[in-house]
């Protein structure tokens, strides 16, 4: 996962970002977390399955592994976070979609990239859905929502 991490940043950097925001039919956002122990800021490369105006979905699979992603746990401890999207930053609140909200969510998660249903199955972890929302005064790109 760091690796894939790693290229996509090679990509996005090489290509001054002409290349690399999206991956399929999904957006590429760039996550900005503050760690949970270090109190540093962390970013990770992820895919957004789809968003809306102003809100954006995430799903904390790590490819099906049994543990959750550190990323995901550093915005559980710290929810202010910040999304890059194509080269624009924006402020926003992050928060584990509720059960009612996942079950509403997860068939549109897995219609837009059906390996999230594989990755579900390769674990008894229940995958959390993240609902990234802006804070108050921030707009989405243009051509994002």
């Amino acid at each position: 996962m760091k690796t894939l991490n790693l290229l996509h940043r090679v990509v996005l950097g090489a290509t001054r970002g002409r290349l690399g925001w999206s991956v399929g039919s999904m957006p590429a956002v760039e996550l900005h977390t503050i760690g949970r122990t270090s109190g540093q800021r962390r970013s990770t490369m992820l895919t957004a399955p789809f968003h809306e105006a102003g809100r954006y979905v995430l799903v904390a699979s790590m490819g099906g592994d049994d543990r959750n992603p550190e990323w995901y746990l550093n915005l559980v401890a710290n929810p202010d976070i910040e999304l890059t999207v194509r080269g624009h930053t924006l402020a926003m609140r992050a928060r584990t979609a509720t059960p009612a909200e996942k079950a509403e969510l997860w068939p549109r998660i897995v219609a837009a990239a059906p390996t999230y249903a594989g990755y579900q199955q390769k674990t008894e972890r229940d995958i959390p859905v993240i609902i990234c929302e802006l804070r108050w005064g921030d707009e989405p790109p243009a051509g994002s929502g």
